[in-house]
């Protein structure tokens, strides 16, 4: 048991029958009444945010969470296979299981199976990736790094709004928790 006193940005926790990792939490001291911490919590299993109150020094239950560093293979139909690289054994998860990740992710590329006794519940995505710009508009002389922004395609798919200074073939850093352009790599 873990009181919400100690709530921290990417701590796992059991309750109302989930397993939810805190994204954002703040304690709050009202003038009057008791004090109460009010978080941010994203659902594992189904990936949904819920907003959720807690008294202060309420107890919940911390889930035991393994990361399992693998390797993305490819895509097998609507399944995406996943490979240790210490045993070579290869797991596959459903594409609506990591429907956000997939936008992040590249053939080869390692990331963190979040496994919950024995249950394979997802992806963990480091919190930038490299990606490659496939299409853009080209960039006119005189644009400059705070002149406005223009959609750019990388090559997973996901369009991001970038400076007007990036080309196609630039490499790119991508913020994976809001999609967002970070810098030129």
């Amino acid at each position: 048991m873990i009181s919400v006193n100690d709530f921290r940005t990417g701590l796992t926790i059991e309750t109302d029958g989930g397993i939810w990792r805190v994204i954002d939490f703040q304690h709050v001291k009202p003038g009057k009444g008791a004090a109460f911490v009010r978080s941010k919590l994203r659902n594992l299993r189904t990936g949904a945010i819920q907003e959720k109150t807690f008294r202060a020094g309420e107890k919940v239950e911390r889930a035991q969470i393994d990361n399992k560093t693998m390797q993305y293979l490819y895509a097998n139909g609507d399944m995406h296979v996943f490979m240790d690289n210490e045993t070579y054994e290869q797991i596959e998860l459903a594409e609506a299981q990591i429907e956000y990740e997939l936008q992040f992710l590249k053939e080869n590329m390692e990331v963190h199976i979040i496994m919950y006794q024995g249950e394979t519940l997802g992806v963990d995505l480091p919190n930038t990736v490299e990606l490659e710009v496939v299409e853009t508009e080209p960039g006119i002389k005189g644009d400059t790094a705070s002149g406005g922004s223009k959609p750019a395609k990388l090559e997973t798919g996901l369009t991001v709004q970038v400076p007007f200074f990036v080309n196609t073939g630039d490499r790119l850093v991508i913020n994976t928790s809001d999609a967002s352009y970070v810098s030129r790599a």
